[in-house]
């Protein structure tokens, strides 16, 4: 008669710390997650090496509106706070050398021809601080009326620079690195406290954009990490029934972010049941937390909304967005209407936002080889295949991807109200980076509860590729081949070329 073979000793102590593993996570006793992997350590090295990168190799104020997130950081780190208004004009009155950084050494307001940036533009501009003393009334009125906490990383960068006694130049790129930095911390924070689906996350920062934008002066960088981080604090409540004072803190951070992430943290909610130890009351109530410090903070802040001029992606002219209130009118008069606006504004712009949320560099000019974009599908495929960890229902899937397109029409909702030309029938200024903070989320739902065979392996293959084309074609397209500032997909005479080089090579 067959008989088993008997169990050695070790097999049987680590079936037995499996069941206490289990028990403990189960009960909300595990403080983390499982312990990394070499190979997610190794992704994360990847992500920081990327944005330090980016930090360091992408010209001044080559990611979008940089300008005007460098000079409110420069505010802030003025001792200021709020901005002022002269006639139509909102800004603040800030050091003549440093907005002349801009507005004459790097200005993005150039004519669509090859632009090549060189280290001469770098030396001269290091030197340019002591011919322009004194200050000037600077415009900022896109990001008037954002949060201080937004720009905290990148003030305190540039007060480093100046403790450093490096000019405004130094100044700037230690900003960018201080900000490229905090928001490291706050994904690696994310990771360790998110209970399961760590490679959701981690596949949508491997991203060349992620890197790119928080290697930048951008708020994107706070904008990120608190999104990330408010995703796991909330599953973490959610489904290891954890107290957590963390997600008091976080709810309010993220409102003052962008209040439009702040349903994000409605993840946490258990469908179809609620246990007891879930938790759910101590999610919706830093959720309204969250929604009063928003709105104290435009009550503080004058709750005004700049307006400003845009390029109308439809007919081209310069118009001036309309102000949120008639806006609001035009939605409420007609919500049908407004639907029709909304999804035929989503049908037509979502190549643009796949483009954007892989990577498009420079003010949304340079594009990567096109073979680059299937490759970051099989990195996000990879990465869903890697599977969730735990088993869900097909409700709480469903919850998540609810939640998730949610937020993703709260964004397009506000960018109608906010950026758009007055009575428009299409929405203006969205772009793809907007839907990074959500995609952690996406990439979840889709997960099944078991990771494929062979599907971690691929997505550190294909993230470690991504990333490496996308590093080669921003110093290629800054520094040596050059490029052109333009809307569009720019021409190409080879297909060859489109598909392995950069698109100011094409």
């Amino acid at each position: 008669m067959y008989r088993p073979a008997r169990m050695n000793e070790k097999h049987r102590a680590a079936m037995r710390n499996e069941r206490i593993g289990m028990a403990q996570a189960t009960r909300g006793d595990m403080l983390f997650a499982a312990p990394w992997s070499t190979l997610e350590r190794l992704l994360m090295l990847a992500i920081c090496v990327a944005t330090l990168f980016f930090a360091l190799v992408t010209p001044p104020f080559q990611a979008p509106d940089e300008n005007q997130h460098y000079m409110k950081a420069l505010l802030l780190s003025e001792g200021g706070v709020l901005t002022t208004q002269r006639g139509e004009a909102i800004g603040a009155q800030l050091p003549r050398a440093a907005i002349d950084l801009h507005a004459v050494d790097f200005p993005t307001d150039v004519p669509a021809a090859l632009r090549r940036f060189d280290t001469a533009m770098l030396t001269q501009s290091w030197k340019a601080d002591a011919s322009r003393p004194g200050t000037v009334f600077a415009e900022f009125p896109n990001v008037a009326s954002y949060a201080p906490t937004l720009y905290a990383p990148g003030a305190a960068g540039l007060l480093i620079g100046d403790a450093l006694g490096l000019p405004r130049l130094g100044a700037f790129y230690a900003g960018r690195i201080v900000n490229a930095l905090v928001a490291l911390a706050l994904l690696v924070a994310a990771l360790r406290l998110l209970p399961f689906g760590r490679t959701a996350m981690l596949g949508v920062a491997l991203l060349p954009t992620f890197a790119y934008q928080i290697g930048s002066l951008s708020p994107d960088a706070v904008i990120n990490g608190m999104g990330f981080l408010a995703l796991a604090l909330a599953l973490r409540v959610g489904f290891m029934g954890q107290a957590s004072g963390g997600l008091m803190i976080t709810a309010p951070l993220l409102a003052l972010a962008k209040g439009v992430y702040l349903p994000l943290m409605a993840a946490g909610l258990r469908w179809p049941e609620h246990r007891r130890d879930r938790q759910p009351w101590l999610i919706l109530g830093a959720m309204a937390l969250g929604a009063a410090v928003f709105v104290g903070w435009m009550k503080f802040s004058g709750g005004s909304q700049a307006l400003y001029h845009i390029m109308s992606r439809k007919t081209g002219e310069s118009v001036l967005t309309a102000p949120l209130a008639d806006q609001l009118a035009v939605i409420l008069n007609d919500p049908v209407g407004y639907g029709r606006i909304l999804t035929s504004s989503v049908i037509e712009r979502a190549p643009v936002y796949a483009l954007q949320i892989v990577g498009r560099f420079g003010w949304n000019a340079i594009l990567l080889p096109l073979i680059a974009y299937p490759l970051a599908v099989v990195m996000l495929g990879a990465a869903v295949l890697s599977g969730a960890e735990p088993r869900f229902g097909v409700a709480q899937r469903l919850w998540w991807l609810a939640v998730a397109g949610g937020v993703a029409l709260l964004i397009e909702t506000a960018m109608y109200l906010t950026g758009t030309p007055p009575g428009a029938d299409f929405i203006q200024g969205t772009q793809g980076r907007y839907f990074l903070p959500i995609l952690p989320l996406v990439l979840l739902a889709l997960s099944p509860d078991r990771a494929v065979r062979g599907a971690r392996t691929m997505l550190a293959a294909s993230a470690l590729l991504l990333l490496l084309i996308a590093m080669v074609s921003a110093y290629d397209s800054f520094w040596v081949h050059g490029f052109v500032t333009s809307d569009g997909m720019p021409p190409h005479d080879s297909v060859t070329r489109a598909l392995l080089l950069p698109s100011p090579r094409w």
